[in-house]
């Protein structure tokens, strides 16, 4: 059996509401998933803040570093189409 000191760290999502996106709420330590998701219920929507949650091991975020920040994203620069400032505003639509 693993000791606590051994369990595996969980990276933990809560969506607030239907419609909106997971957002990272914290971390924590647990021996599997399902103890993992029953922990996460526990720490993280006490006062129930969430209507769906899912924890992810850590190990398995892969993430960009900010030392690379200049050369991961410089492509999306000469992509300037993906910008609205090129497509103009129908009359009448005041909410885009």
């Amino acid at each position: 059996m693993t000791t606590r000191a051994e369990w595996p760290l969980w990276e933990v999502f809560v969506r607030a509401r239907r419609g909106m996106a997971h957002v990272h709420v914290g971390s924590l330590h647990a021996p599997d998933a399902e103890m993992a998701l029953r922990n996460a219920r526990d720490v993280y929507t006490r006062r129930q803040e969430g209507v769906s949650l899912w924890v992810v091991p850590a190990a398995a975020v892969v993430a960009s570093t900010p030392d690379l920040q200049g050369a991961f994203f410089e492509p999306a620069g000469d992509k300037d189409y993906r910008h609205p400032t090129h497509y103009s505003v129908p009359e009448g639509v005041d909410h885009l």
